[in-house]
């Protein structure tokens, strides 16, 4: 991070020495979000990549996310007054995604919500999330008591809880085979309680690739025994651990996006959280990377109903937003959809980024092209690529090799010979790529969001 920020008491302070959030953010050195401790690779990416589609994955969660216990009798005041998504009763042993916008209706962050015992609530995923819920729990009169348990690359010890996913089309025998058969029944985004050799165990039922998924956690004392158990269980089902490459890749599997750019830094009406901030968060150390160039901070968020969370939204409660995402919600500007990229297009760029006598452009890291904290890349509508493009998109545009040898797109219009500019422009590169999409698109998942 940038030390010169730590002589500034909060967010609010640093933007005004800095000239503001666009200049904070793009002068950082951050870079893409750390996943600490878990080896990058334990096999290979590729073959990593092809376990939870084929045959079975083990994921390591436990030091990446923010965990942020909530107890008291606020706390379903205080989740449904933050989350614009229905929470309903929330009874216990169940999961629940929470999903947050600013006062304004743009996107600040989402993450999950377990509901472990009649009196505590974790909240978990990026720093986003936990921060925002933290806030309005301190600055509200809510009665709510907080423990937060942060990501271990700001503090160290270890974590408090163990979370591995155990995921593929195997997923449900091995972990009938490691729990001797008693294994519960658990619904979707339920939490079931069992035992692994002795050792309690709880876990949330979801899935990836669809086939059942199970994300399990337990105290942090167990883990090893737990972790063994499941890599003895799971070598007749072919079970690979899965490394820090490949593991951000699974956002794509189902379209989320962890990191939007947090709709904090433009309003009066996040003043008070700007100056609640310290500059020790990632709101304030990130980096905004990538070629598409704005002045305005507005340009590079996302509102919940573009990104595909209106039909989450529950206007029969109020919450943060409401007004705001009423109006977005009758008038979408914004679509997300995947495009997949032409293989020999893909190859023609890294040509070009490898050898001096080709056009200049960006190498694409691999598995995922993603060079800053909040990535922002360019999509415009030309047979050219003007240094300063007219864009179209103007939201992150990752590019991962997926496994049937294509390439996924993590932005643009509708699929006609677009052209994506791609250069990372967190640390000044003015170099462009330049990248022509397949004409016909033979497969388009809502994935990403668009201008109409």
């Amino acid at each position: 991070m940038n030390h010169a920020l730590l002589k500034y008491r909060n967010l609010d302070e640093i933007l005004k020495a800095v000239g503001g959030p666009v200049n904070l953010l793009r002068s950082s050195s951050l870079g893409p979000y750390v996943f600490p401790v878990v080896a990058p690779e334990y096999s290979n990416w590729r073959a990593e990549q092809q376990a939870w589609k084929n045959d079975c994955a083990l994921l390591n969660l436990s030091y990446h996310m923010t965990d942020l216990y909530l107890s008291g009798p606020d706390v379903m005041p205080l989740l449904t007054k933050v989350g614009l998504n229905k929470f309903g009763t929330f009874p216990t042993n169940r999961g629940k995604q929470i999903i947050a916008a600013s006062h304004d209706g743009y996107m600040i962050g989402d993450g999950i919500c377990f509901h472990t015992s009649d009196d505590l609530y974790r909240v978990v995923g990026p720093p986003m999330i936990s921060d925002w819920v933290q806030f309005n729990a301190e600055s509200g009169n809510y009665n709510v008591q907080m423990e937060r348990d942060e990501t271990i690359t700001f503090r160290g010890g270890e974590p408090k809880i163990y979370i591995y996913q155990i995921q593929g089309p195997h997923a449900l025998k091995l972990m009938s085979d490691v729990t001797d058969g008693k294994l519960p029944e658990i619904g979707f985004f339920h939490i079931g309680e069992f035992q692994i050799k002795g050792y309690p165990v709880r876990a949330l039922r979801h899935g990836m690739a669809g086939a059942p998924g199970f994300e399990l956690f337990g105290p942090w004392k167990d883990q090893k025994f737990v972790l063994e158990a499941l890599e003895k269980a799971g070598e007749k089902y072919n079970l690979r651990k899965v490394g820090s490459l490949a593991y951000p890749t699974t956002t794509l599997e189902s379209g989320w996006m962890p990191l939007p750019c947090p709709a904090i830094y433009h309003s009066e009406a996040m003043k008070p959280y700007r100056e609640w901030m310290t500059p020790m968060h990632l709101e304030v150390m990130g980096s905004l990377g990538g070629s598409f160039e704005s002045t305005n901070i507005v340009d590079y968020y996302m509102d919940p109903v573009e990104i595909g969370y209106g039909r989450f939204i529950d206007f029969s409660k109020d919450f943060i937003g409401k007004e705001a995402l009423a109006q977005k919600v009758k008038n979408p500007k914004r679509k997300k959809v995947t495009l997949v990229w032409n293989e020999d297009d893909v190859m023609q760029v890294m040509r070009d980024s490898i050898y001096p006598d080709k056009s200049p452009a960006k190498f694409m890291n691999l598995p995922l092209a993603v060079y800053s904290t909040f990535q922002y890349d360019a999509v415009v509508k030309t047979e050219s690529t003007p240094a300063y493009p007219s864009t179209l998109a103007t939201v992150p545009m990752q590019v991962r090799c997926c496994r049937s040898r294509s390439w996924i797109l993590n932005s643009a219009n509708r699929a006609r010979n677009w052209w994506c500019v791609g250069a990372n422009r967190t640390h000044g590169d003015r170099r462009w790529r330049k990248t022509r999409f397949m004409k016909s698109v033979p497969r388009l998942r809502r994935h990403l969001s668009i201008r109409s």
